[in-house]
């Protein structure tokens, strides 16, 4: 979740502090402060009863409270009352489906931290992602290794070694699929690419796919 002051941070404590009353454990005559199990009641509490690293400034500026006083907290409280009766399944949409909160810049930001190769029980939109990302960076490393740029790929044969060598570290290294390998690095159709990988696998040259004998 990005922290920027554009309403990502306020959206997502808001979820969280009205999850009780959303999800019915509380009565609609229970206070929001009766869920022991939540940050809230600690946004209300003063400073010397709040635990250290809980900061409220940030989330109270995002609800335009100025400081953190008895009459601050007053306004946030009453403020997060009349907004457990509102229609909210629209604005919290992103945040129960979604992965990141943010713009594209912060996105892009968190996809490119992403080092570990996921295992056989990770999956989802996120995982997704960040391979694609992972996989970017490996082309533009393998490039620059070759001196080569984009539009070398095009122009160079779908055969051409250094293709195939590159080919194969993104089979190795990632798990996009051979269809997004092949039309990245412009090397022809899944299967010709599954056939060049074949022959690298096994020691041999890459060459052009076999041609159907003519008669002679």
């Amino acid at each position: 979740m990005e922290g920027s002051g554009n309403g990502y941070l306020k959206t997502v404590c808001d979820y969280v502090h009205l999850n009780p009353a959303r999800a019915k454990v509380l009565k609609p005559s229970q206070p929001l402060t009766d869920y022991a199990w939540s940050s809230y009641p600690q946004y209300l509490a003063a400073p010397a009863g709040r635990p250290p690293w809980l900061r409220v400034d940030r989330l109270f500026g995002e609800w335009g409270i100025p400081k953190d006083s008895p009459a601050g907290r007053r306004v946030f409280s009453e403020r997060m009352e009349r907004r457990r009766g509102e229609e909210m399944r629209g604005e919290f949409k992103r945040v129960e489906r979604g992965w990141c909160l943010g713009g594209e810049e912060f996105r892009q930001e968190l996809l490119a931290q992403v080092e570990t190769r996921p295992g056989p029980s990770h999956f989802g939109e996120a995982v997704q992602e960040a391979e694609a990302v992972r996989a970017e960076r490996l082309v533009a490393a393998g490039l620059k290794r070759r001196k080569w740029r984009e539009a070398d790929l095009r122009a160079r044969r779908k055969g051409e070694p250094g293709k195939v060598e590159l080919a194969w570290e993104l089979r190795s290294k990632t798990t996009m699929p051979l269809a997004w390998i092949a039309e990245r690095l412009n090397m022809g159709t899944r299967g010709h690419l599954a056939w060049l990988l074949q022959r690298r696998g096994q020691g041999r040259p890459a060459a052009s796919a076999p041609q159907p004998l003519l008669g002679i």
